[in-house]
Formats: structure tokens, C-alpha cells, sequence
């Protein structure tokens, strides 16, 4: 989970930046994808969870990091991040199947999940703001959930 949520972003990001400074783009846009649980801890019991929730808060960091070396390299390049509640992945099976108890069927079952398409609007939103604007964080859940 480390490998792939934090290490390969790193890794993506520091190329992207050094590509993009070599070819002297100077208004480039990088996004990354966080979670909502980056934002709060997650209050189910189930194991693993916590590391995930660890991971998606260092995105968070890294990405706010990153934003402040950008800016004092006096770069235009904007760093924005996406934070989704439940997404409808092959994560989310995951997540179902690896809970023996199905604590959290109940909570998964009565909750509205997103859909890819609601994530790329919002990769898209971002990349159609103007160079004036930077987008640092879409908190994105279906519009009746956590009222």
C-alpha cells in the first residue's frame, strides 16, 4: 500500500516536475489522488484500515510539500488534489471481501458511491481553471451523504 499510495506518487511527481522543467513548461499541472479518509481518521475496526488512512494523509502532505518547494522556485506549476469518499473500484471489493465479519457491509450498502466518471469531472475541473487558479484539494462525496 505504501509502494503504490505513497513511493509511486513520489516517484511520478518528481518526474513529471523534472520533465516538466526541463522542457521549460512553466504552467503545468500535476494532480494526485488522496481519500476522504486523508481528511479524518476512520472510526471502523477493520485491520488495515489505518495504514490506508495513514497513506492517504501523507498524499496530503506530500502534495502541500510540493506546492510550497513549487512556489519557492517561483514556478507556475499548480499542484491540486482530489480527496473521493467511496469510489466504485475493484478497491472497494477488496475492501468487502477482506472484512470476514462485515462490519462494514451495512455502512457500504447504505452509503451512495461514487463513480470513475465523478472523479475524472473533477481531474477536469481542475485542469480547465485558469493559470491564476490553483484547485489544492476537491473534497468529493455524493451530495447527500455526511449532511
Amino acid at each position: 500500500m505504501s509502494d503504490v499510495n505513497v513511493l509511486a506518487l513520489c516517484m511520478c511527481t518528481r518526474e513529471s516536475v523534472k520533465l516538466m522543467r526541463e522542457k521549460q513548461v512553466d504552467d503545468g499541472q500535476i494532480i494526485n489522488i488522496s481519500s476522504m479518509t486523508g481528511h479524518r481518521l476512520n472510526t471502523t475496526e477493520q485491520f488495515g484500515i489505518h495504514f490506508y488512512t495513514g497513506t492517504k494523509f501523507m498524499v496530503r502532505a506530500l502534495t502541500e510539500g510540493l506546492r510550497r518547494e513549487l512556489k519557492a522556485l517561483n514556478s507556475h506549476i499548480r499542484i491540486g488534489c482530489i480527496s473521493p469518499g467511496l469510489v466504485q473500484t475493484e478497491g472497494l471489493d477488496m475492501f468487502r471481501n477482506n472484512d470476514p465479519a462485515h462490519k462494514s457491509s451495512d455502512t457500504i450498502s447504505s452509503t451512495k458511491i461514487l463513480q470513475a466518471q465523478d472523479i475524472a469531472e473533477s481531474v477536469l475541473h481542475i485542469l480547465r481553471a485558469p493559470p491564476q487558479v490553483e484547485v489544492h484539494d476537491i473534497l468529493l462525496r455524493p451530495y447527500d451523504q455526511f449532511s
